[in-house]
């Protein structure tokens, strides 16, 4: 690991996050699913005072844009919010959508052991990332714009006129630590 990254490890981090539902099977195409991933990410939110500054729920995985106080918390916040996450979405689809696993079974696991878990440390790789997240659904056909996404905070980000897109990102990013780009 380089210098320059290594610096930033006793500062408050931006966190690019990505899981995938187990063997990429469509477990988050209904909504109540889904829901159920979005109570979690703000119960451990608000239990590790954190913020999600970007989100996308796609049918098969997720990316977001988490800051947490510490670089530490990341392990056990992902580990959190995939475990109470699929408890959770197991109950619901046993009470009241068991026939959804008839094509391929509920299987093992819910979600994939590994995530991805990259340290967002500059203002131009924040818009980049916050760029990737939100054009996500458009990629895969979902919808023809990002903010007509109704599983992503696209649409906060993308309503702000460019002037004050500046704007928008110092409310995101408020606290959190970032290099600004020059």
């Amino acid at each position: 690991m380089s210098d320059h990254r290594r610096r930033f490890a006793d500062q408050r981090y931006v966190f690019f996050v990505t899981f995938s539902v187990y063997k990429r099977r469509r477990l988050l195409d209904l909504d109540q699913p889904k829901r159920l991933v979005l109570g979690v990410l703000n119960h451990l939110l608000g239990s590790m005072a954190g913020r999600c500054l970007g989100l996308v729920l796609m049918p098969d995985h997720v990316h977001a844009l988490v800051w947490l106080q510490s670089p530490e918390e990341i392990t056990r916040f992902l580990h959190g919010w995939k475990r109470m996450s699929s408890f959770r979405i197991r109950q619901w689809y046993a009470a009241h959508a068991a026939n959804y696993f008839a094509g391929f079974g509920a299987g093992e696991r819910f979600w994939q052991p590994k995530s991805y878990v990259f340290h967002v440390y500059s203002e131009r790789k924040l818009l980049q990332k916050l760029d990737y997240i939100h054009t996500n659904p458009v990629k895969a056909g979902l919808v023809e714009r990002a903010d007509d996404w109704r599983w992503s905070r696209a649409a906060v980000v993308q309503s702000a006129p460019d002037g004050r897109r500046a704007n928008l990102l110092d409310r995101l990013t408020a606290g959190c630590r970032v290099v600004r780009a020059t």
